[in-house]
């Protein structure tokens, strides 16, 4: 399969890539809504599904493009476009709160565990910097930092259901914040259609996302763009549409806590790339098979999400341009790195 891909003239993988792009980006407009049904349906209210439901199954493309690459002996790619892709959703909140006219959406979105998985988020991150500190080890093949990454990153999510159930905090209440009640109101799908619908298009987005990976490998090779430059900017953007487009749906539908929870929830997921990586990179730790420009990114994200955590619990209802001051410098700081990769390449 590999070889006839690749054989194919540069064209059709153009074409392929596009297409790609156009099934993640339509199929994204619908599992927001999907996924808002969901959490009125189960009762687990917004941040949970958007963490657990939404924030993963609009991670598949990123997941099967870095699991793509890695597999084929990519590890920059493969690092690129999940840490990557953490940036640009983050910035992709940033762009949704521009549709909120009303308010700032951090303001909005108050909730303890959209709190909660920010600090997951921040803290699976460190750990592959950790990792490229630490000796070169391996245990099956893996780095034992890789099945650290997964048992952190369950035991944070079941710490973010239980803030959910037993919260010892709670935010103060405003005309814009939007209480996370879990209750059913708009939607009149059954929970079967809605879960049948949840794991159809989250399977059409996970093969697009295996069809981005493979045509950004063949840009590497046929056009000699680093691995860094495709992985964190083209398959790393393209395969998060997902995010951007449920995120300003789930704004526009009222649905602020869902659109915050998607992201950080979808973020904190996004981090187990590395981790799923590594099991797929057969030629020893994947994370001291990477460069400068990977540790760029990973700090980047790190960085952009201490400043979203700080915009959730500053909680401003207006700022510069009408939104936030985390708004604002997400957005900058995402704009200077994509000016630093070009210059780097």
């Amino acid at each position: 399969m590999r070889d006839f891909f690749s054989s194919l003239p540069f064209v059709y993988h153009v074409l392929i890539f596009a297409g790609s792009v156009a099934v993640i980006f339509f199929a994204g407009r619908r599992l927001a809504k999907v996924a808002e049904t969901i959490a009125d349906r189960s009762g687990l209210g917004q941040a949970i599904t958007g963490g657990l439901f939404l924030g993963a199954a609009t991670s598949l493309p990123g997941l099967v493009a870095s699991i793509t690459a890695a597999w084929q002996g990519y590890p920059e790619m493969a690092i690129s476009n999940a840490v990557g892709g953490i940036a640009a959703q983050t910035a992709f909140l940033g762009i949704a709160d521009i549709c909120l006219r009303r308010g700032n959406l951090e303001h909005a979105a108050a909730s303890l565990a959209n709190l909660m998985q920010a600090g997951l988020l921040i803290a699976l991150l460190s750990l592959p910097l950790m990792a490229f500190s630490l000796p070169e080890l391996t245990l099956l093949g893996m780095h034992p930092v890789t099945f650290l990454m997964v048992s952190a990153y369950c035991y944070g999510m079941h710490l973010s259901s239980k803030t959910k159930a037993d919260p010892m905090w709670h935010p103060h209440q405003t005309d814009v914040t939007q209480e996370d009640e879990g209750e059913a109101e708009k939607s009149e799908q059954s929970w079967t259609a809605a879960l049948v619908s949840f794991v159809l298009l989250a399977a059409l987005t996970a093969v697009a996302g295996w069809l981005t990976a493979e045509t950004g490998i063949v840009a590497v090779n046929r056009l000699g763009l680093s691995e860094s430059l495709v992985g964190g900017l083209f398959t790393a953007i393209s395969s998060s549409l997902p995010e951007l487009v449920t995120s300003i749906a789930a704004v526009r539908n009222g649905a602020y806590t869902l659109a915050v929870g998607g992201i950080i929830g979808g973020n904190a997921f996004d981090s187990l790339f590395m981790a799923a990586s590594d099991v797929a990179y057969r030629e020893g730790s994947i994370y001291h098979a990477i460069s400068n420009q990977q540790l760029f990114l990973v700090s980047l994200a790190i960085l952009m999400t201490a400043v979203l955590m700080m915009g959730l619990v500053g909680r401003e209802r207006r700022g510069i341009a009408n939104i936030g001051f985390e708004t604002f410098g997400i957005l900058s700081l995402y704009g200077v790195a994509l000016i630093a990769m070009f210059l780097s390449k």
